[in-house]
């Protein structure tokens, strides 16, 4: 559905986009991650059109977007970040504006305003000034301007910014369901939503694309092995001792010693051997109980730490 091919956008004496490649297929929903100012706000823009790449190419359904401008852009629907309303229309108003602007039969506006009022919960201020509305109504009217016209590939910048946590819940709710029909390009800071919602993630950083994968498989790869988080009734340098004589066991740390007879560590196992039963009766045997033991796996949040650098490193975004 989306074909993003060696496209970069350079600024004279600052950074920029730097040959970003990635397809998105159809009914596929992606997490686009980065620090502030990494590029992604740059390359959305660029996939959108509104911004003219230096190099490279956005193809739509097969579409280049240089050369089929207005018919790739019927196929789009877009929320920036920060939603582009008027603050002296009323909601429905706006809403039929929007739909002249995508050329939307008028037989079918009332309907479709209606459906998009009642998805993204604005049903009952159809008359209210924009103006006067919360940030969150704000944002739900922005993500209803995006999905009026029934958009194939859907390109979403903090869906999600201003809502409460039922809201929250709501919009990630309407976004899966949108997904099941839709192409969804997201992006969001708020990781968990990302690993709740997206099978697969884009990672920005500096302008260049470091990682295109699955999140689970990312925090596999980082791992270099899985980590047994493990509290042990026992003297903590013989139960350190015992452990690193399991053959699979590649490090073992101390994270805690509440007592003399009692400690907690950590444990890192090579590739994806699972040693649990084979630390418990190791363990058992030197009549030290395991009084707690659990898998622990690299979060998202963890995998993006790992791969980009502080925030504010790059300017893409300036």
């Amino acid at each position: 559905m989306l074909e993003v091919r060696n496209l970069s956008k350079r600024y004279p004496g600052r950074g920029g986009i730097e040959n970003i490649r990635f397809s998105v297929d159809r009914g596929e929903i992606v997490g686009f991650l980065g620090p502030n100012g990494a590029g992604k706000t740059t390359t959305m823009r660029m996939i959108t059109g509104y911004l003219s790449p230096t190099e490279g190419e956005v193809r739509v359904d097969g579409q280049l977007m240089t050369e089929h401008s207005s018919k790739t852009k019927t196929q789009i629907g877009y929320l920036p970040e920060s939603p582009p309303l008027y603050p002296e229309m009323t909601v429905e108003d706006y809403l039929r504006f929007v739909a002249d602007l995508r050329e939307v039969p008028v037989r079918e506006q009332k309907h479709r305003i209606a459906d998009v009022l009642e998805r993204t919960g604005i049903t009952g201020r159809e008359r209210q000034l924009i103006r006067r509305l919360s940030k969150g109504y704000k944002q739900r009217l922005g993500l209803a301007q995006a999905i009026l016209h029934r958009p194939d590939l859907l390109i979403l910048d903090e869906p999600t910014t201003g809502l409460d946590p039922k809201q929250i819940t709501e919009i990630r709710e309407l976004i899966r369901e949108l997904g099941e029909k839709h192409t969804v390009l997201l992006s969001t800071h708020i990781l968990p939503e990302v690993e709740m919602i997206c099978k697969r993630v884009l990672i920005i950083d500096r302008g260049r694309l470091v990682e295109d994968d699955r999140p689970e498989r990312l925090a596999r790869r980082l791992e270099q092995g899985s980590t047994l988080s493990l509290e042990v009734k026992g003297k903590p340098e013989a139960v350190q001792e015992k452990l690193l004589s399991i053959s699979g066991v590649k490090r073992v740390d101390v994270t805690d010693s509440p007592s003399k007879e009692r400690v907690k560590l950590l444990v890192t196992v090579q590739n994806e051997t699972d040693l649990r039963e084979r630390i418990f009766y190791t363990l058992a045997e030197e009549k030290m109980p395991i009084l707690e033991m659990q898998r622990r796996d690299l979060s998202l949040e963890d995998v993006f730490l790992k791969l980009t650098t502080s925030e504010g490193g790059s300017q893409a975004d300036a």
